[in-house]
């Protein structure tokens, strides 16, 4: 199984003070579904904003695909999908997944022949001719995955994608997840729901800029004794005290 992300010795101080990530070491490997899950502060957007090159690193390197992160030629290989909504309102769907082809690079017959899937992926061919302003959060949401996936990468980025969808929802954002990983794109998540860490195939478990483990569920479970992710993390946030 190939790496396809290496994280040596990275720290990050964030306004002069904060030391938000401390001698942190990774190794992610492709075709996995892998969670950063802790609690709100713990590091997590650090993290992935030092993985798609939109942090400042104080020590440390950063690695994809053998490439430095944020290197132009990895534009191509990872998207990344932020927290806040990144739609535009006034658009419809389908005019908002025609700007951001345009903006990846994809010529107008490879976007119109691309944009179905997407609409299909997300269950949204419906709502294609739809204002974004008049969609449900949850549907505002599926089109920022949409976007997320033009151009086929290698490596999909999403900070919280599931926060504030109701459980019908997010069961169904996993079901995608899940069919993304089978097409062999590499899904790396945040989320601070410790119940969602249970759906990961890898998970890296984070609190105060620091990691506490990094395994399968089932493994770290094994490890500290527990029935649950919840617990372990527990657990381990004790043993650090």
């Amino acid at each position: 199984m190939a790496s396809v992300i290496k994280i040596e010795k990275l720290t990050v101080v964030l306004g002069g003070r904060v030391e938000a990530l401390k001698d942190v070491n990774l190794e992610l490997f492709d075709d996995k579904i892998v969670g950063i899950i802790g609690p709100s502060g713990a590091g997590k957007t650090t993290l992935i904003r030092s993985i798609v090159g939109r942090q400042k690193l104080q020590q440390g390197s950063v690695t994809i695909l053998g490439l430095p992160a944020g290197s132009r030629k990895l534009r191509s290989q990872l998207n990344y999908m932020t927290q806040a909504v990144s739609v535009y309102e006034d658009l419809t769907v389908i005019q908002n997944l025609r700007y951001f082809a345009t903006m990846r690079g994809l010529n107008r017959q490879t976007a119109n022949d691309t944009i179905p899937t997407l609409l299909a992926d997300i269950d949204m061919t419906n709502q294609a001719n739809q204002l974004v302003h008049s969609l449900s959060g949850g549907q505002k949401q599926r089109v920022s995955l949409a976007i997320a996936l033009i151009g086929q990468p290698k490596i999909m980025v999403l900070d919280e994608p599931t926060v504030g969808l109701d459980p019908l929802l997010r069961d169904q954002i996993w079901q995608l997840f899940h069919k993304l990983k089978a097409r062999g794109i590499s899904i790396i998540i945040t989320s601070h729901a410790m119940d969602e860490a249970e759906r990961c195939e890898d998970l890296i478990l984070i609190r105060n800029g620091q990691i506490l483990a990094h395994d399968s569920p089932q493994e770290l479970c094994t490890k500290t004794g527990s029935k649950t992710v919840e617990q372990s993390f527990l657990k381990l946030v004790g043993d650090k005290r």
